[in-house]
């Protein structure tokens, strides 16, 4: 019986070249114990910075080779997301599959099944003059792996768009300063489309996948930015409550954490607030073959009040989650 572990992890903007006065070998020191003690087949990464060596030099991810380095999963199969062009990583912020199941294919979704609406601000100085596409932040990453039994595991990397208030002109100082609370209401309404977007993309990749396959293995990972109960995770979900349709509860999607104690479901604290925004969502065939989770958030540190206290720390502020499988045994 072959046991797998899969794991989602935000490096928080890894690179190589940090911004102000970050160590980037005291990063390496922090990141490494923390990929190590994962002890998983693979792993779904978030923010993963690129660059090149050279001018016309080929886009690398120079800083997590660093920190994988002389570890198994340094000669692992990866799988990078692409600019909006897709011709190469972007420099900030890509999706990173590693596996130690064979990859057979993979893809990137990025308004391929969702078009990106339209809408004219009300409050940008000066007001445009015609609607503009509201497209997302980022793409949404699908590989699908090879597992011993010959059957197909799909993984899906994701990273939404957070609830912060989007750029509007005239109506944003430098250093984060709105001018008007309307101003501030509208960047934040048009972060909502953006996620909630987003969520309904990866929605329709999953459909697209049971539509093949009703018994399909499917696993969405990463950093949602969302909640529980809030809109983009119940989209990607969906529950039988939301659809209200009892044959639909196979295509309901599961969240794994749910198997922790309430006290341990936390992957950031945000202001003294433990909130889980990373997660693990497994299809009702793969929940079979599940046999608990962990999230490594005992040193977490709030993402708001440490770094005042801690200037320039190694961090991240996010708490790796892993879930456990096996196929389950069958009589014959």
């Amino acid at each position: 019986m072959e046991r797998f572990r899969i794991a989602t992890f935000n490096l928080e903007n890894l690179d190589d070249h940090p911004q102000g006065g970050i160590d980037f070998e005291d990063r390496v020191s922090v990141l490494r114990p923390q990929f190590l003690r994962l002890r998983a087949d693979v792993v779904c990464l978030q923010e993963v910075n690129t660059r090149a060596e050279t001018k016309k030099g080929e886009r690398r991810a120079f800083a997590l080779d660093k920190v994988i380095a002389g570890t198994e999963y340094e000669h692992w199969q990866r799988v990078v997301s692409l600019n909006r062009g897709g011709v190469h990583p972007a420099d900030k912020h890509n999706l990173v599959i590693l596996s130690r199941l064979p990859i057979l294919s993979f893809r990137q979704i990025w308004h391929d099944l969702v078009p990106p609406p339209s809408y004219r601000p009300v409050s940008p100085v000066p007001p445009p003059d015609a609607p503009a596409a509201v497209e997302w932040d980022r793409p949404i990453l699908h590989a699908e792996l090879a597992l011993a039994d010959g059957r197909r595991l799909h993984v899906v990397n994701v990273h939404l768009r957070a609830p912060r208030a989007m750029w509007l002109a005239g109506q944003k100082e430098r250093f984060g300063r709105w001018l008007s609370v309307g101003g501030w209401a509208e960047g934040f309404f048009l972060a909502a489309v953006k996620q909630a977007g987003q969520a309904l993309e990866v929605r329709l990749v999953v459909e697209s996948i049971l539509d093949r396959d009703p018994e399909a293995l499917v696993v969405v990972c990463g950093d949602f930015n969302s909640t529980e109960g809030e809109a983009a995770l119940r989209i990607i979900r969906g529950d039988e409550e939301d659809t209200g349709n009892g044959h639909l509860a196979m295509r309901m999607l599961v969240t794994a954490e749910r198997s922790l104690p309430e006290n341990r479901r936390f992957s950031v604290i945000h202001h003294g607030r433990p909130v889980m925004l990373d997660h693990i969502l497994v299809s009702r065939t793969l929940l079979g073959w599940y046999l608990g989770a962990e999230l490594h958030n005992e040193a977490l540190g709030d993402e708001l009040v440490s770094p005042a206290l801690v200037r320039d720390t190694p961090e991240t502020y996010h708490a790796p989650l892993v879930a456990e499988f096996a196929p389950p045994r069958v009589v014959s």
